[in-house]
């Protein structure tokens, strides 16, 4: 038999039914198909590269070769002398310049293209800079921001002083319109590399930056971008900071926040929040006091939160930030006690007693002694709800101190006739079911404040705002109003002694997180919702989901269940792959954690390769062919969450780190000789949970999310309704039916082998 140099001979023994040649058999195997071929090394990849006015290379390149090897190879290909002068390009993307660090990311297909090397076409770009022509200075700065985002090309760029050149452009500030706005994302896009500090930007520099904030007539795309660099500037630099705020008016940021181009919008809500953020807590109290009395509430509420257009993740995340400012004002008198030797605060009291029990302002116990007047004061204190003769001992545990006062007192002003039903009602009850008015005050104030997060510091990545606090003044102070009303009417339904405070204030609390997380756009809808929620309706609610939950079922379904778990893991399997393969937009997450990119990431239809690349905010979903990065499956090693990952571990363990250690996840792979990772921020818990499942379940691991708990649980109950039909109302044993004895013979069966005559 004549072979080829890809075929195969296999010699073996003969077999029933074959032909056979003295005694064995020969098969001649064609050219093998591609499984059974030799794979190529990994360090080998097949590319192509183009050049303009050429026709495109395809080659191998062994990635154990010196770039400066592969160059020369591809530069004498097409008769180019001088290869140190050109680089490598991907061909899509952002053209990021190939390196040794970064050549490990070229893939099987990937497209490159043969450039002129960084470092001469940064020195060409900023020499373009100098020219005289305007429309060649357009055209060099617009170059300029493509190249930006690359870290290497922007390395030769600030070492040849492309910052300074750039900067002197802003500065002298000759043309207000598209060069301008060039130069500031140029600018931009070069210190976000955070290579240079935001502290060496010079004062006459940001003043000029300034100056294109202050303007009436400016291009509306100047100031978007010199915002933006004015927010950096404040979030990196106190100093600096400090004088941006005492340039830039909040009236003039006002004016921005009412233009209606969403964008400036939003770059105006930023550098609002970062110089909140920078200034002192009186400062802070002062700046929002100016901006409430300036309508700056009724304009949000109005027409950013129910604007037509969709709010933007950015502009959530702001009001998310100025929400947790407006409710942190709140912090001092939460963690401040009561003065006992305090004027103003025992007569606060007073007022607060007065106001239950002498309504008409009678003085207490006129012409009685002295002694009789404090044993009667300490008698109303007592049926106002106080735990001590002395209220201020109540008062003098912190959170929630004073506000706790506060509140009580607001409750007292502005709904008296409410206040004085609650406070008469149940000090005039006998039969131990009285709710104490001071005493649940007290502990309503922390539980508001553990749920609304007083006095935690504000989250760099949450969106979670609610539209309530913008809908009115004094929104603390109302939805305590509305609070301490639902905590007396549940108290009624519960049938509720002293002793079951604890268990009165655990329900309080159930209703209000559920009410919360609806987020109601008023108090009005918050009222409505949360008294449609009954303490019957709460109990309903905890029994549906403890059925859900428990596992304490009959030992047949018991048996029935775990018979069934390993086809439905099997689709919840199926389900996160598909998952995958739709893809996420997940946020990049800076140095300064900004959130003003993205990228988008999905698993290929044959789940053997994540794509992934940069997308524009506002774009539809890329499909899988456009995304330029590619990470072989096979190439993952690990999985790695929370605070395992690199991308969160130097940030230490604060508070205001824990939220993004519950998104965080990695996945590493090899990079070269080195361990490589690609980082990801979730953009919600739910996402974070099918992400790490499917990424686990391509890894052969198992799926340990509480997401897969959940929906396990979710299917088990459902197929097992589903068998256990036909059994409905008749009663399941707790033991199997037992089996009886063998009969005595077995004469009653059938022998097969006599035949029938």
């Amino acid at each position: 038999v004549e072979c080829g140099p890809r075929d195969a001979l296999v010699l073996g023994g003969t077999r029933p039914g074959t032909p056979s040649a003295r005694g064995w058999t020969v098969w001649k195997l064609q050219a093998s198909p591609p499984s059974w071929t030799m794979a190529p090394p990994r360090n080998v990849v097949k590319i192509a590269v183009q050049m303009r006015d050429a026709i495109p290379q395809l080659i191998r390149l062994d990635q154990a070769k010196p770039l400066a090897a592969v160059l020369k190879e591809v530069c004498d290909a097409w008769s180019l002398v001088h290869s140190e002068r050109y680089a490598l390009q991907f061909a899509d993307g952002h053209r990021k310049y190939i390196t040794e660090n970064n050549r490990t990311e070229i893939k099987n297909g990937s497209i490159l293209c043969l450039s002129t090397a960084p470092d001469l076409e940064a020195e060409r770009l900023l020499g373009g800079l100098q020219c005289g022509s305007r429309e060649r200075r357009r055209e060099t700065l617009q170059h300029l921001v493509l190249l930006a985002p690359d870290m290497t090309f922007a390395q030769e760029v600030i070492s040849r002083d492309g910052l300074q050149r750039l900067g002197t452009i802003i500065e002298d500030g000759d043309d207000l319109g598209e060069l301008l706005a060039l130069a500031l994302r140029a600018f931009l896009e070069l210190m976000e590399h955070g290579m240079v500090s935001w502290e060496t930007l010079s004062i006459p520099f940001v003043r000029k930056v300034v100056c294109y904030v202050n303007m009436n007539l400016m291009d509306a795309s100047v100031q978007p971008l010199a915002l933006r660099l004015l927010e950096s500037v404040t979030l990196s630099s106190p100093a600096l900071g400090q004088l941006v705020k005492s340039e830039v008016p909040l009236d003039r940021l006002l004016v921005h926040l009412q233009v209606m181009n969403q964008q400036l919008q939003t770059k105006a809500m930023a550098l609002l929040t970062a110089l909140l953020q920078g200034a002192s807590s009186t400062e802070r109290k002062h700046m929002l006091d100016y901006l409430w009395q300036r309508n700056l509430r009724q304009f949000i509420y109005k027409n950013i939160i129910h604007s037509a257009a969709p709010l933007g993740d950015e502009m959530a995340h702001h009001l998310y930030v100025l929400q947790a400012l407006m409710l942190g004002l709140l912090e001092p008198r939460m963690r401040t006690p009561l003065d006992p030797y305090s004027q103003e605060q025992r007569e606060q009291l007073q007022a607060l007693r007065q106001a239950a029990f002498d309504p008409e302002g009678e003085s207490l116990g006129t012409g009685l002694s002295a002694d009789r007047r404090r044993s009667l004061c300490a008698r109303e204190f007592r049926k106002l709800g106080f735990s001590n003769s002395n209220p201020a001992q109540d008062l003098e545990r912190v959170p929630p101190g004073l506000l706790a006062l506060d509140n009580m007192l607001y409750f007292s002003r502005h709904a008296p006739s409410a206040y004085s039903r609650f406070v008469l009602e149940n000090s005039s009850r006998e039969d131990k079911h009285e709710c104490p008015f001071a005493r649940s005050s007290i502990q309503l104030t922390v539980l508001l404040c553990e749920l609304l997060r007083i006095g935690e510091p504000c989250s760099e990545t949450a969106q979670d705002f609610s539209p309530m606090f913008f809908s009115q003044d004094q929104s603390f102070h109302e939805l305590f109003c509305v609070s301490i009303q639902l905590l007396n009417k549940t108290w009624k339904e519960m049938r509720a002694t002293q002793e079951d405070f604890d268990k009165v204030m655990q329900v309080v609390r159930e209703q209000l997180a559920r009410t919360l997380a609806l987020k109601p756009s008023s108090l009005e809808l918050f009222r409505t919702k949360v008294n449609a929620l009954p303490y019957g309706e709460v109990l309903r609610l905890r029994q549906t989901e403890r059925l859900h939950q428990e596992g304490t079922l009959a030992p047949p379904i018991l048996e029935l269940r775990e018979k069934l778990k390993p086809e439905l893991m099997g689709l919840i399997r199926q389900q996160r792959l598909l998952r995958l393969c739709e893809g996420t937009l997940f946020r990049k997450i800076s140095s300064r954690r900004r959130q003003d990119k993205l990228w988008f990431c999905c698993l290929s239809p044959n789940h053997k390769v994540l794509q992934y690349g940069d997308v524009e905010e506002g774009s539809s979903p890329p499909t899988p062919e456009s995304l330029p990065e590619q990470l072989p499956v096979a190439d993952i090693k690990a999985l790695l969450t929370g605070k395992d990952c690199p991308h969160v571990r130097e940030k230490g363990s604060g508070k205001q780190n824990k939220d993004l250690y519950e998104l965080a996840f990695s996945v590493s792979y090899d990079h070269g000789e080195e361990e490589a990772y690609l980082n990801f921020i979730a953009p919600s818990k739910r996402e974070f949970h099918l992400w790490t499942d499917g990424l686990s379940a391509l890894l052969g691991s198992p799926m340990g999310s509480e997401q897969t708990r959940l929906d396990l649980e979710q299917l088990l109950t459902m197929e097992t309704k589903l068998r256990l039909l036909e059994l409905e109302n008749v009663p399941i044993p707790e033991q199997p039916p037992p089996i009886p004895p063998p009969p005595t013979n077995f004469n009653f069966c059938y022998d097969c082998s006599i035949p029938e005559p």
